[in-house]
């Protein structure tokens, strides 16, 4: 049965992890309201923003990515679910996984590395040099 309009696998995803971190629907308080932004006349009259707050904690999440309500819920879950992970494991999540990775992408280079990586590319450009044909005298 879909509560989400979403594939069914990723329904049960998300249910599962929300079991494993402990969060009950019972536990969640959810209200609408209106959004605003792009979306035109449905996102004007209809309540399609979702305020979902988490009781036993009081993390209180408000998602308006999606023009519908249904998809906006199941966002809400996902960025609970999100923060709730983040800080009863701190440095494990995937959240902070992923946030070092970026910053070790965009680390600068040591300038010994520089040199390497710059020496291998000459290299690289000579090779390809001499494969080239000779020009036609």
């Amino acid at each position: 049965m879909n509560i989400y309009p979403v594939t069914e696998k990723k329904q049960q995803e998300l249910i599962g992890r929300l079991a494993r971190l402990g969060i009950r629907e019972s536990d969640l308080e959810e209200s609408f309201v209106c959004s605003g932004g792009p979306g035109g006349q449905n996102v004007n009259k209809v309540a399609t923003c979702v305020i979902l707050k988490h009781i036993p904690t009081g993390l209180s999440i408000r998602c308006q990515k999606e023009r519908t309500q249904a998809m906006n819920r199941y966002w809400a879950r996902r960025m609970l679910a999100d923060k709730l992970e983040t800080q009863s494991l701190g440095r494990e999540s995937e959240e902070s996984k992923r946030i070092f990775k970026i910053r070790r992408q965009k680390r600068k280079r040591s300038k010994r590395a520089k040199d390497k990586m710059l020496a291998a590319k000459q290299k690289r450009g000579e090779l390809k040099r001499l494969r080239a044909r000779p020009a036609d005298e």
